[in-house]
This record gives C-alpha cells, structure tokens and sequence, in this order.
C-alpha cells in the first residue's frame, strides 16, 4: 500500500495519477459512505473519517478488519491534523481520528508521500 498525504489542493490526486498511471475509473473518491476497496485508488479517505464519526464506527478497526483489501491499495488523504484545533467537538473528533488512520496505515504503508505544491516529500 502507498499514502498520499498533503493539504487541500496541493495536487495529490494528480501526483498519483501520473505517477501510478490512474484513470478516473482507478479511483474511488470517499463521499461520506463506505468505501469501495475494489478501485486501485481511495482518495479523500479524510471524508470516510467524517462518515466514521457520525455513524460512531472506528475507522483503524474497519481498516483492520478490511486489511486484505487495501493491501495493494494506493490511499490519498488531505492533512487535516495541522494548524488550529477546531471548537466544535465533532470537528475535533474528525481530526484526531483521521490522524490516528493515517499513523496506523503510515506504519503499515510501503511508501508515504507528503505533497506539498505538487512537489513529492518523501517520508517513508
């Protein structure tokens, strides 16, 4: 598996596009539902957070229990876990859960990229 990480329109979706060769249909973009593990791609996995808190699912346990799935998996998620804490509780709630994801699937990833103005920061 590969991560993506990187603030809001640094250009990570087309970092991954041209450097593994996606099409739109490689990608499944997480929209507040499940995700679909068939894709080669799950990008805006921030999103799929927010779904987990609003339906109190613990997103490193679903990604545990969905491991053979995204094994060879490219996964792209926007940095929320920088910069100002929100006030609302939920949005606090959001962030910590998207940042403990992203640590469990850094740990678990091959390679991790940070993309900052579409320039490759590797970490991993």
């Amino acid at each position: 598996m590969k991560l993506i990480i990187g603030g809001a329109y640094q250009g990570k979706t087309c970092y991954a596009k041209e450097k593994y060769n996606l099409t739109e249909d490689d990608i499944h973009i997480c929209n507040g539902t499940e995700i679909d593990f068939s894709k080669k791609c799950i990008d805006n996995l921030e999103q799929f957070t927010c779904y987990c808190v609003k339906n109190d699912i613990e997103p490193v346990e679903y990604f545990k229990q969905h491991r053979e799935q995204w094994q060879n998996s490219i996964i792209i998620s926007r940095d929320i876990f920088c910069g100002v804490v929100p006030m609302g509780a939920d949005n606090r709630r959001w962030r910590q859960q998207t940042g403990r994801l992203c640590q469990y699937l850094s740990q678990e990833a091959e390679s991790v990229v940070r993309i900052f103005c579409g320039l490759e920061q590797k970490l991993k």
